[in-house]
């Protein structure tokens, strides 16, 4: 690919397929900082807590080594280091987003496997929200024979859902539900359900998804960012397949 040089310093699996991937499909990488990048691939997402690079090190520190025009590619880009800098936020395109939420899926019904004690054909599942990720549960556990229960706060996702074929019900109802429950998944970044509810039934897997808790408990398993852990290939082609998207389009 003429002009274009792409240098990844993310230091996650997922970065190194992407960035193999891209070479597979012509672009040229460097390992090390040039006049001639043009373009910076981090991790996505790409910061720490505390706003330094997820493997470590300072944004500010990569960019003095790099041309002043650089192009930044990642995930939840908002870092004082890139004011005037071109990005691409992976996390908040659409298509990436349901892309990797169908991953994430996946690899939610992995984290669970080793913690049941019984097939999933056997096992109650309550899936807490309806959004991207809740739908993809939804249909991959349905499709090994899991009965699944919705629960969502809008009456129209109920529906949806209920049209589908799966049990719904609103949030606030969920207690009612819960003895018959042996699998609970929560995809809303909200607080949903307390210890002093969920410690009442030790019969039952607990993990939450989302990006901030939304179940408390001894035992609630938090599981994020399962596809750089549990399928970093399949991560990393996604991100290759995204950023190859965007300089088809013209816009990268």
């Amino acid at each position: 690919m003429e002009h274009i040089l792409i240098y990844p310093i993310g230091a996650t699996d997922a970065c190194a397929y992407a960035g193999a991937c891209l070479e597979q499909a012509g672009f040229s990488l460097t390992d090390h900082p040039t006049p001639e990048v043009t373009h910076l691939l981090l991790d996505v997402p790409s910061f720490a807590s505390d706003g330094s690079l997820r493997g470590g090190g300072s944004l500010s520190s990569a960019l003095e080594r790099l041309p002043v025009g650089v192009t930044v590619i990642g995930g939840k880009l908002k870092h004082p280091a890139l004011v005037g800098h071109p990005t691409l936020d992976l996390l908040q395109d659409d298509e990436y987003l349901v892309r990797n939420a169908a991953i994430t899926a996946e690899c939610a019904l992995r984290v669970a496997y080793p913690l049941l004690p019984a097939v999933l054909q056997e096992t109650p599942t309550l899936i807490i929200g309806w959004g991207r990720i809740g739908k993809c549960l939804s249909k991959l556990l349905t499709g090994l024979g899991c009965s699944v229960t919705v629960a969502a706060r809008n009456p129209k996702d109920r529906a949806i859902a209920a049209a589908f074929g799966w049990n719904a019900v609103d949030i606030p109802k969920i207690p009612e539900i819960l003895p018959g429950i042996r699998l609970i998944y929560n995809t809303v970044p909200a607080p949903i359900l307390d210890a002093s509810l969920l410690d009442k039934f030790r019969n039952c897997v607990k993990i939450d998804l989302a990006s901030s808790p939304g179940l408390d408990g001894y035992d609630v398993v938090y599981a994020r960012g399962l596809p750089g852990q549990y399928a970093p290939a399949s991560s990393g082609r996604l991100i290759a397949e995204t950023i190859q998207r965007y300089f088809r389009e013209g816009t990268l």
